[in-house]
């Protein structure tokens, strides 16, 4: 059995969302696959954990990534950071050429938060098999950035197809 491991944190929800349905994605195309369906993935389990719950061990576990974070301040948030700081010195030189993939909820633009995963996910030596995704909120008061965020049916189908997308090469042997 292969294994997805979707990290992800969220402030107002907005993250959390596309997690949800990134995992969504990957739990249909598994689903799929085992009813014989096109696209399937038999044998590919999806797990989905908040970045305080996700542990070394489970990085170790997990044969694919979808690292699920908000934009904060230009960055990642600092639970997801949090996550990173706790996973990155126990998984060096152990997960080479792992599958990975990014989704990012922004206010702004959401680049730097990609970059900093994609530097982190360098040293991993992990492999990106898709363009990340950035959904960005356009939230740029102090009470806009504070307020609960909903992601849009096509932004979530997005992060759906990243999902199944992942679960989907890990079942071919893709990756």
């Amino acid at each position: 059995m292969k294994t997805l491991l979707v990290v992800y944190d969220s402030v107002t929800g907005g993250a959390r969302q596309m997690a949800w349905a990134a995992a969504q994605g990957a739990v249909d195309c598994a689903a799929e696959g085992e009813n014989g369906g096109a696209g399937s993935a038999p044998g590919v389990t999806c797990r989905l954990l908040h970045a305080d719950d996700a542990t070394p061990d489970d990085v170790l576990a997990a044969d694919a990534y979808l690292f699920v974070s908000p934009e904060m301040l230009a960055a990642l948030s600092g639970r997801m950071k949090s996550f990173f700081d706790r996973a990155y010195y126990p998984a060096l030189d152990r997960l080479q050429g792992r599958p990975y993939a990014v989704l990012v909820c922004a206010g702004s633009d959401g680049e730097n938060a990609v970059r900093q995963i994609e530097r982190i996910a360098t040293g991993w030596r992990l492999k990106a098999v898709a363009a990340p995704i950035i959904v960005c909120t356009h939230a740029q008061t102090p009470e806009a950035i504070a307020a609960p965020k909903t992601i849009g049916p096509d932004d979530l189908r997005r992060c759906e197809e990243v999902g199944a997308t992942l679960a989907a090469g890990l079942a071919m042997g893709v990756f």
